[in-house]
């Protein structure tokens, strides 16, 4: 019996030099090799293919200070966490060339030391967060400073992490951060390594969206491009410079002179993002009287647009999935009783298709959009990027538009124009709507540089020019941010879906990939927290501890059967 244990004790130490051998061989060679595993259903934990090319592109130190360091509630605890293995992740990538601190700015002796960093903050942007903290003892308010200074070769770039969205809950807030976590400190990156803009014009002259009503889509774009604003005049150079150019909800006729500039502009390579109203709908006239009529939107855009390989129809299209507009229908104690009520007439959008401008994407608004049909263009590919929803239907203009209807329940059989075509992607080759149109001697003088045939380029038709226009109020100037509904307080995709647009037009497809990322919100039942809170403590604390006691049991017998002696 002794003999025997003495080869079992033998075996057991061979093993276990066997085992540490295969271990120190194993830590070796991983010394080498790097690989991660990525085990959540939306892969959050794996950056993408452009944010590694972007990381591995660092030739010098790019420092982080993260101000996102203290005593949170769960909630922000969570966005803290994911931001810290989001860098670990960066850092595993850079080869020593990224490196970052957490810092709690409230983490000072003096309150004169901590108002001199918080006023440091604000003015290098970042934008502070009020927690409130509510539970059944107390309530509790916290003032912190969710951003981070990105450092790189002498130039500071600020990374607001956490992004409070107006008409939006808390958790959803910081999901949505979380969504947008690699997006941000990628494009933080970008910034410190851009050295120069692309150009992107804003056309006027023809009545189109001003700059309050195109403001807050034009402040998103100067974050990653030169915006500014031109009126062509029949100016042959107006454009010169421009990488893009976005005609936004025009509501008056081009002349031939702009249009053969925006047509050359086109012809050298220049990208388009056109939001065109085919129909024009007077909506004053709507609120004032209860109703209006949609005429054809007259702007002389139909043969370049036609060359070019799209059409736009002047319908008017009604939609059973729509937001929803406050109409007056009486008066209590003396003022008038405002309720929501669908409007067909402003239908919700959501992407189906996988293209990375729109994959991922929530629903867009719209306000009196018409259709497109694509056309059999030679060397020019199209893409539907939106379309209206299976329940549509289309209204030839001249069109009533009338308050009334909102009395009567939709009829679902009238619905049957479905998916209808609201937006187009065009990539290639094309042909100049003026190509046999002029004169050879214009055709052929140099200092016009005519082209008949376009060098490859892109551009995006979207049969709605409130697609693009925010929300804003008359009596204090604010300007609500794009996609808001100030009704509903409902936050749609717009500005996500017109950033997109611009990104890919200018290929800048790295950014797609990062903001097209979803992470899924995976939140406790607040109902089962407030009333089986007592019942889940136990089953945490508990149920470990059995099974802890129940596993040493079974261990206890296995080895007394093994070593005991008959």
């Amino acid at each position: 019996m002794v003999k025997k244990r003495s080869i079992q004790k033998s075996k057991d130490l061979l093993m276990l030099v066997v085992i540490l051998g295969i271990l120190i061989c194993l830590n070796f060679v991983g010394s080498f090799l790097f690989k991660r595993f990525d085990l959540t259903s939306e892969k959050r934990y794996t950056l993408s293919e452009s944010t590694k090319k972007l990381i591995k592109s660092l030739d010098d130190v790019l420092y982080l200070k993260v101000y996102l360091q203290g005593d949170f509630n769960p909630s922000f605890t969570r966005l803290k966490n994911e931001t810290k293995e989001l860098l670990d992740e960066y850092v595993s990538y850079s080869d020593g060339n990224i490196v970052y601190e957490f810092i709690n700015p409230l983490d000072n002796p003096s309150k004169e030391e901590t108002d001199k960093i918080e006023k440091q903050l604000f003015t290098k942007g970042i934008m502070p967060e009020q927690i409130v903290d509510k539970t059944t003892q107390k309530t509790s308010e916290t003032l912190i400073w969710p951003g981070a200074i990105v450092s790189y070769k002498n130039k500071e770039v600020v990374w607001q992490i956490f992004q409070r969205q107006v008409g939006i809950d808390q958790e959803n807030s910081i999901n949505n951060s979380v969504q947008e976590l690699e997006y941000g400190l990628s494009n933080s990156i970008r910034k410190t390594q851009l050295q120069k803009k692309p150009e992107v014009l804003f056309i006027e002259g023809h009545d189109e969206l001003d700059t309050i009503r195109s403001a807050d889509f034009m402040h998103s774009l100067t974050e990653y491009y030169n915006v500014s604003r031109v009126v062509i005049n029949h100016k042959l150079y107006a454009l010169k410079g421009a990488d893009a150019i976005v005609i936004a909800q025009p509501d008056s006729v081009f002349d031939e002179k702009d249009k053969f500039i925006i047509d050359q502009f086109i012809m050298h390579g220049g990208k388009a993002l056109w939001l065109i109203d085919p129909v024009y709908t007077n909506r004053d006239t709507l609120i004032k009287r209860g109703y209006t009529l949609g005429f054809k939107n007259e702007l002389n855009l139909d043969d370049i647009l036609f060359k070019y390989g799209v059409r736009l129809n002047p319908v008017l299209v009604q939609d059973l999935q729509c937001s929803r507009i406050p109409v007056n229908v009486g008066f209590k104690a003396g003022q008038p009783d405002f309720q929501l009520f669908p409007w067909m007439y402003n239908p919700l959008l959501l992407p189906t298709s996988n293209h990375p401008i729109v994959k991922n994407l929530d629903l867009i608004k719209t306000e009196y959009i018409g259709t497109l049909d694509t056309l059999n263009t030679k060397n020019v590919t199209k893409t539907i990027l939106l379309q209206s929803s299976k329940y549509t239907k289309t209204q030839p203009t001249p069109a009533r538009v009338s308050l009334a209807m909102i009395k009567y329940k939709p009829k679902e059989d009238q619905y049957k124009n479905s998916f209808q075509n609201i937006a187009c992607l065009l990539e290639g080759k094309f042909e100049s709507v003026y190509k046999n149109r002029i004169s050879s001697v214009f055709m052929t003088d140099t200092a016009y540089d005519f082209k008949s045939e376009s060098k490859p380029t892109r551009m995006i038709v979207i049969a709605d020019g409130d697609i693009a226009k925010n929300e804003y109020q008359r009596s204090t100037g604010m300007i609500y941010p794009l996609g808001y509904d100030i009704y509903t307080k409902q936050q749609f995709a717009n500005k996500t879906f017109l950033l997109n647009c611009m990104n890919y037009l200018l290929d800048d497809n790295g950014l797609l990939q990062l903001r097209s990322r979803e992470v899924k919100l995976r939140l406790l039942d607040k109902k089962k927290i407030s009333t089986q809170e007592t019942k889940w403590k136990l089953v945490n604390v508990l149920y470990p501890l059995l099974g802890l006691i129940a596993l040493g049991i079974i261990q206890f017998y296995i080895r007394k059967k093994k070593y005991s002696t008959k």
